[in-house]
């Protein structure tokens, strides 16, 4: 496998972030310090110089270059007794809670840790599910997401998981905190979603092209400057609720990569609110149920975790801070 290169421009809202933090909320599923490394090696290019120092602050208009060697085939990743938040499990599938910061299988520079690694160790029966890269996993929560997920034991039921997710029969139920409030209660975002020409990890929506996606949402409660809003999937594309909610200009507050983070933190009204703000270190977003057939008993299934502590946090703060408009129960 050849190196890769990404390419990213940087634009007048992301001037003077540090480089290794901007890296870091771009690639999305690389390390910081596997990050600052690569920085040091001289695998980072700035305007077509090599930049060595991690602290280098951006300015609008720079061109940073990464350069990222290939990943390191999986079976080298090791088995790893990591606690896990089982939800559920027999002799056909895992349920979980998924933590954030977690990824869930190994990627560039970052071979341990993941959930594979801890699955590896809780089922030595893994190894061949769903192909050498990704044992047992039917879908992914990105790495900033906590949740429920669902993991395969066997060959069987990991291909019905598979067909139910491309029907779309799988309930997929998220919260988050976003910027702004809906206007609507209740409302459908239908738009389109691909990759960025300019950016390779990031998704955007589009006119024509990419993939159809859809998703649904209710607005929870209402805050002066946020909202919590349930989301539910009709489709499940990379980034969906992420790209969609920026879209429609309510990003998920702490979303480094599609403008939530730094609106939150300018939104947050009180010390305490911009506090838990700055703690969060990821996107508020959170997938608090998933339901399916269970391929063994064909018994419709549901699975619930609740928010976790650091979006509950928020939550609170929100709470205390201004008047609520409850809608409804959460």
């Amino acid at each position: 496998m050849k190196n890769e290169t990404q390419v990213y421009d940087i634009q007048e809202d992301q001037r003077g972030a540090r480089l290794d933090r901007f890296l870091i909320n771009a690639t999305q599923e690389v390390s910081r310090t596997y990050l600052q490394r690569l920085i040091r090696e001289g695998s980072v290019t700035v305007n077509g110089k090599v930049a060595k120092q991690p602290s280098y602050a951006l300015r609008n208009g720079d061109r940073v270059c990464l350069t990222l060697p290939p990943p390191r085939p999986l079976d080298t990743a090791q088995p790893e007794r990591i606690s896990l938040d089982i939800l559920h499990e027999d002799s056909h599938l895992i349920v979980l809670n998924k933590p954030a910061g977690m990824l869930v299988h190994p990627a560039s520079g970052v071979n341990v840790g993941t959930l594979v690694n801890a699955l590896l160790a809780h089922c030595t029966d893994l190894s061949g599910i769903g192909g050498v890269e990704r044992p047992g996993i039917v879908h992914r929560l990105d790495k900033g997401t906590s949740g429920v997920l669902v993991v395969a034991k066997t060959d069987v039921v990991h291909r019905e998981l598979s067909v139910q997710f491309e029907r779309h029969s799988i309930t997929r139920q998220y919260v988050a905190v976003v910027c702004g409030a809906p206007t609507e209660t209740t409302a459908t975002i239908d738009a389109r979603i691909a990759r960025s020409r300019r950016d390779r990890r990031r998704m955007t929506t589009v006119e024509t092209g990419g993939r159809h996606a859809v998703t649904h949402y209710e607005v929870l409660e209402r805050y002066s400057q946020f909202a919590l809003v349930q989301l539910t999937l009709e489709t499940g594309r990379l980034h969906q609720i992420r790209v969609h909610l920026q879209h429609i200009g309510h990003p998920v507050a702490g979303d480094a990569v599609y403008g939530g983070e730094q609106r939150a933190l300018n939104d947050a009204d009180t010390p305490e609110l911009k506090q838990v703000l700055s703690q969060l270190k990821r996107q508020a977003l959170h997938a608090r149920l998933l339901g399916f057939e269970h391929p063994a008993t064909t018994e419709r299934t549901t699975f619930s975790a609740e928010m976790p502590k650091d979006m509950q946090r928020i939550v609170d703060a929100l709470q205390q801070s201004a008047t609520v408009d409850r809608l409804s129960i959460f």
